[in-house]
């Protein structure tokens, strides 16, 4: 009960393959033979692909998304073009395009879930 501290960090564990010889030794214990096909499913999980994602680069590419990518675009066209040289909007000096990207991500994403859906379904 002193001042150690545990740790909140996850562990990893890894399972080694047993040669034969180990294996006859341990036929006792099916625990480990029991988490072996947990291991494949979550490999097989890992190689899905989010639909998400795709949908959601459809609809910036999309007409209804064009107001907002066109206003991002000419943000961000602005605020580099005044990092090589172009001169800068003194009305925003310290301009960024944050609120123009989370419009264009609110609008894609308002787009892709109704597709995200029916993918789903």
């Amino acid at each position: 009960m002193g001042g150690a501290k545990r740790s909140t960090e996850p562990v990893l564990m890894c399972f080694v393959e047993q040669d034969e010889e180990s294996s006859d030794k341990n036929e006792d214990e099916g625990s480990e033979d029991k988490e072996e096909p947990e291991e494949e499913e979550e490999e097989e999980e890992e190689e899905l692909e989010d639909p998400k994602e795709k949908f959601e680069e459809e609809c910036k590419e999309s007409k209804v998304c064009s107001p907002a990518k066109h206003h991002f675009d000419e943000c961000v066209e602005r605020v580099t073009g005044a990092d090589h040289g172009k001169p800068v909007d003194k009305k925003h000096p310290d301009e960024d395009c944050v609120e123009e990207f989370f419009h264009l991500a609110h609008c894609a994403s308002t787009c892709a879930a109704p597709k995200l859906w029916n993918a789903l379904k």
